[in-house]
């Protein structure tokens, strides 16, 4: 079998590698201050100054207050407790929210969740470049909306929604109808300030930025009506019962802070890898679509996405793992699913085509030597499937 001595990944958007300078910020959390931080003797506090000290460093990154970051176990707990504690919060003034047809299924399924207990969702439609339809936002909008959630960056194609546009238009329309953003694949790459933003929440996840699994935050900006959702104790100012998770907190603080140190230096990085995939992709292999934003510069720095025909996404996938390439064909949460992914779907692709998705998400590790490779691989494995299909019987 041929696999090169060393495998290359392009699959940062599932997950990333835990940076060795976040492990070491962890390591005091599990050795040494290892204390509950919600007790009062020695132990406890000074497990709570870790505590502390990384919830003012993710609110420094997010130009937010301290009291305005919660600590989650994940980017698809902070959708989902963003969409419950501010769709009840709000509930007393009325019972509609807008998101949109191809959010994160942390989304999704929260709001498919939320209308079978009475609210009305309405799912706004995204163009075929994977924009969404701001007329259509503008039309959404009446007395009974209380809630707005957009994704900042798709996870699958790319795309970076126009959040400031969107905030101003929803706020026009009534100031009191908050603005929720998944931010969890733009973080490292785009501007996370809340305040730029105008956004009310914020969601994001520690492993997509080289940073631990099993950790995220939420930024609620304060008066923000709220209820929680996970009870049993006062943690997170009520907002998110639980004993701590102290050493994820340090872990996602100093990833975060990381992020955004080095965000210039990674997206600059990143680009030139993406900008030779998107480009020499579809020369070397017949019937490539790319798919996603057209415009890089409305396109995340580390996204290629492209659909093949007449391929099964999921059989190229497994010639490059063959090949010692790590790749996706959607979003890692729906790998086991044997249906083309809702995003592409929802931007108007062929279900046929879709069903020969491709992702590509590169990490500050990669290299050109990988693209090199990627470029030589991933037309091969797609001629070598075609091959292999049934062709189709030719007319007598």
């Amino acid at each position: 079998m041929d696999t090169p001595e060393r495998r290359i990944y392009l699959d940062h958007a599932a997950t990333t590698p835990t940076d060795p300078r976040v492990v070491e910020a962890m390591l005091p959390s599990f050795t040494e201050h290892w204390g509950n931080p919600s007790s009062i003797y020695f132990e406890a506090r000074e497990a709570r100054k870790g505590l502390d000290a990384a919830r003012r460093a993710v609110a420094e990154v997010l130009g937010a207050r301290p009291t305005e970051v919660v600590f989650t176990s994940g980017g698809t707990e902070s959708d989902h407790l963003a969409l419950r504690g501010a769709a009840y919060g709000a509930r007393r003034r009325g019972n509609q929210i807008i998101t949109t047809a191809f959010e994160h299924h942390a989304v999704l399924h929260t709001a498919e969740r939320l209308e079978q207990e009475g609210l009305r969702v309405t799912y706004l439609p995204v163009s075929r470049d994977g924009f969404v339809d701001l007329d259509a936002l503008e039309r959404a909008l009446d007395d009974e909306t209380t809630l707005v959630s957009v994704m900042y960056a798709n996870n699958e194609v790319g795309s970076i929604q126009p959040i400031t546009e969107i905030v101003r238009l929803v706020k026009e329309r009534d100031p009191r109808i908050l603005v929720h953003t998944d931010a969890v694949q733009a973080a490292g790459y785009l501007d996370l300030n809340v305040d730029r933003l105008g956004v009310d929440l914020l969601s994001l996840a520690g492993h997509k930025i080289f940073g631990p699994k099993g950790v995220g935050v939420l930024y609620v900006r304060t008066r923000t009506p709220f209820v929680a959702q996970q009870l049993g104790g006062s943690q997170e100012k009520n907002r998110r019962a639980g004993t701590e998770n102290v050493a994820g907190a340090a872990g996602m603080a100093t990833a975060l802070c990381l992020a955004e140190e080095e965000r210039a230096a990674r997206s600059a990085h990143a680009s030139r890898l993406r900008d030779r995939l998107l480009a020499e992709l579809p020369e070397r292999i017949p019937g490539a679509h790319v798919t996603g934003p057209t415009d890089l510069d409305r396109r995340l720095p580390n996204s290629v996405s492209l659909c093949f025909e007449r391929v099964e996404g999921e059989s190229v996938l497994l010639q490059l793992d063959l090949k010692g390439i790590s790749a996706s064909s959607g979003s890692a949460c729906t790998t086991a699913s044997l249906e083309p992914s809702h995003v592409l779907l929802a931007m108007g692709i062929p279900h046929d085509l879709a069903r020969g998705s491709l992702r590509l998400t590169l990490g500050k590790d990669n290299t050109m030597a990988d693209v090199d490779r990627a470029l030589e691989v991933i037309p091969d494995a797609v001629a070598r499937l075609r091959a292999l299909a049934p062709q189709p019987a030719r007319a007598r």
